[in-house]
């Protein structure tokens, strides 16, 4: 499965958000711990056990919005 994961350069620093999981965001004062946060985030939101069982891919850069994608398997209960 694939999904959206966003980071925006803000004044102050920059917010991470998962489109597609209402309430999956967060803010930190770099890039990198902004998207840390945020994949931590999704994959709580998505029960994976093991944050790093989530592959992140840099789509593209526009001027203050970065796209990545997460790829991960979501095993079937």
């Amino acid at each position: 499965m694939i999904i959206d994961l966003i980071v925006l350069k803000e004044d102050d620093g920059f917010t991470a958000y998962v489109p597609s999981l209402k309430g999956c965001d967060s803010w930190a004062h770099n890039e990198d711990d902004a998207l840390i946060k945020a994949v931590e985030l999704a994959a709580f939101y998505l029960s994976i056990d093991d944050p790093s069982d989530l592959k992140v891919d840099k789509a593209r850069v526009q001027k203050n919005k970065s796209v990545y994608k997460l790829i991960f398997n979501k095993k079937p209960y």
